[in-house]
């Protein structure tokens, strides 16, 4: 059993599969190894994907341009995504309590957006890249090359005036976000590990990170949230990685009790585990 997926000859582990199988290894188990259909799946998700999809747009245009598109198709963008999301889904859809049905999805998506387009300021930056595909070979503790490659998807990568570049991730949450949980993100070390090992950036340099965050409220917001990220995290991202891969292949899977159990697609997996 390979912990990783094939793309040309070449095995790749993302990020997503990395963090799956930290919090909750029975989970990893049902998802990437036994490819198990879904249970449910939680409103956010396409939800997330249709913001996701408006705000690529958006910095796609402005990177090719210098001008933004209208708000009109950006509104477009995320009202035919989440639609075509819905029709498509062959799972149950589990709607949270600030998003209860379809045509409140649609109607906090267009203020989101609206937050969006008001708030958003690339003043100072130049954009390198929208959606940057980036992967990187992996290390074990004894600092020897892996077979298994880190693949990861950069949301947005900027340049500032004094040329150091800016790793942003889109999200959009209802809570606000703690700046130790920032601090501590994986996800964002995992980008610098890319960065770096991509020659982005001198291997001990820290990099500029950001989690730029449209929360979910009657009146929604857009936050930033910076962090860096140093060659000493980078470090240790490599160490957690070679021991998450080593329980993969020595299939250690078990489940994990935490405020993600929630909104799992395999909770009734779980239960009869």
């Amino acid at each position: 059993m390979q912990p990783a997926q094939q793309i040309q000859d070449e095995l790749y582990v993302s990020y997503s599969q990395l963090f799956t199988y930290s919090t909750c290894s029975l989970k990893y188990k049902y998802q990437y190894v036994e490819q198990r259909q879904p249970e449910r799946i939680s409103a956010n998700l396409p939800f997330g994907k249709a913001i996701h999809a408006a705000l690529e747009l958006y910095y796609r245009d402005m990177m090719q341009t210098g001008l933004p598109p209208q708000v009109e198709h950006m509104l477009g963008v995320f009202c035919v995504s989440l639609l075509k999301q819905i029709d498509e889904s062959e799972i149950p859809i589990i709607y949270k309590k600030e998003l209860p049905d379809v045509e409140s999805m649609l109607t906090m998506g267009e203020a989101m957006i609206m937050e969006f387009y008001k708030e958003v300021n690339l003043d100072g930056f130049e954009i390198v890249g929208v959606e940057v595909p980036l992967s990187a070979p992996l290390y074990n503790a004894d600092r020897e090359q892996l077979d298994i490659k880190l693949f990861g998807v950069i949301d947005l990568l900027l340049k500032d005036n004094s040329g150091n570049f800016l790793c942003v991730d889109n999200k959009t949450s209802k809570q606000k976000k703690s700046q130790s949980a920032v601090d501590e993100d994986l996800q964002l070390t995992a980008y610098s590990y890319l960065l770096a090992a991509n020659g982005y950036t001198f291997p001990r340099a820290q990099i500029q990170c950001r989690f730029d965050v449209l929360r979910k409220l009657k009146s929604p917001s857009f936050e930033h949230y910076k962090t860096t990220r140093s060659a000493e995290d980078r470090k240790r991202f490599a160490k957690l990685t070679a021991s998450v891969l080593k329980g993969i292949e020595n299939r250690i899977f078990y489940p994990t009790s935490s405020w993600l159990c929630a909104d799992c697609q395999f909770r009734d997996a779980c239960k009869d585990w």
